[in-house]
């Protein structure tokens, strides 16, 4: 299975809604393309929902830092949300997580936008704890 994006846009902030595999070869190829159209217009405030991604490998995380850095470089931010437990494990150990802002609630994701709103950020101790019972 590939990737699919689609794209939609809530309170001025742009969501990708990303479902398959973000790995070497086309899957990353069009995850960059993705991000980088977006960014045509200005500073881009964008949230990557991974609810849907079964698997990332290093070349699809290399993607995702490469187009969060290209995005802050042009005054935007990069926010991550819905992430499985493989994929938080693997941000935690590339320690990637220190880098990015991350979300199990969309409202939050984008609230975070927003300084004077309030948001429940994503606690990953909590979160470790509790797919170790699993």
């Amino acid at each position: 299975m590939g990737l699919e994006i689609s794209e939609r846009e809530r309170e001025g902030i742009r969501i990708l809604d990303l479902n398959g595999r973000i790995t070497a070869g086309e899957e990353a190829t069009s995850f960059r393309a993705a991000v980088q159209r977006l960014q045509g217009n200005g500073p881009l405030s964008l949230i990557l929902n991974l609810a849907d991604v079964e698997y990332i490998d290093s070349t699809g995380l290399g993607a995702i830092v490469i187009a969060s850095t290209s995005v802050r470089k042009g005054g935007g931010n990069v926010k991550l949300l819905n992430l499985n437990k493989r994929t938080v494990e693997l941000l935690v150990m590339t320690k990637l997580a220190t880098i990015f802002e991350i979300f199990s609630d969309e409202t939050d994701a984008v609230n975070s936008f927003f300084p004077d709103r309030k948001i429940q950020t994503f606690d990953i101790l909590h979160f470790v704890q509790q797919n170790k019972k699993d």
